[in-house]
């Protein structure tokens, strides 16, 4: 499965993170980017990269909730991978850089970005009820730069 960086976001804490030219992506995430609620809420190795679908901000714009780019926190919004298919442990090779990730968890939403929903429902990307809709984070194997149009394999993993 091979897809596509459409936009990186960065933010000195909060939301919405805004798109850059590029980043480069170390163990714990992108230069630039900072997180209002540090560890264990954001950030640290195993969160250090946050992945959203610009097919995901379709479906949820689709149901008249505000989306865009950054507007839920992620880092690295992608375009033409099978969100739903995703599993913990698929990595991503990113670019030719050797910026790798892996797949940790699905992220549940918080209220910080209750904001963008109609009347507050941030349920609607929540992993339980809507997976294919939800974003997922991920812990950095190989430090790389990242920019929009690179490509992004995915390796799935077996489990």
């Amino acid at each position: 499965m091979n897809g596509r960086v459409a936009s990186v976001n960065v933010s000195p804490g909060g939301v919405p993170k805004l798109p850059v030219a590029s980043a480069w992506v170390g163990r714990l995430g992108l230069d630039a980017d900072a997180h209002n609620e540090p560890e264990p809420i954001h950030g640290g190795p195993d969160q250090a990269v946050c992945l959203y679908s610009v097919e995901a901000i379709a479906r949820v714009a689709a149901d008249g909730h505000t989306a865009f780019p950054g507007a839920y926190g992620e880092n690295l919004t992608l375009e033409g991978i099978d969100w739903g298919a995703l599993r913990t442990g698929d990595r991503m090779s990113i670019g030719d850089g050797g910026l790798e990730i892996e797949l940790t968890a699905l992220d549940g939403p918080c209220q910080t970005i209750a904001h963008w929903f109609v009347e507050r429902r941030i349920a609607r990307i929540s992993p339980k009820l809507h997976p294919q809709d939800a974003r997922w984070y991920a812990r950095v194997l190989g430090e790389g730069r990242v920019a929009p149009g690179d490509r992004v394999e995915v390796r799935e993993t077996d489990g």
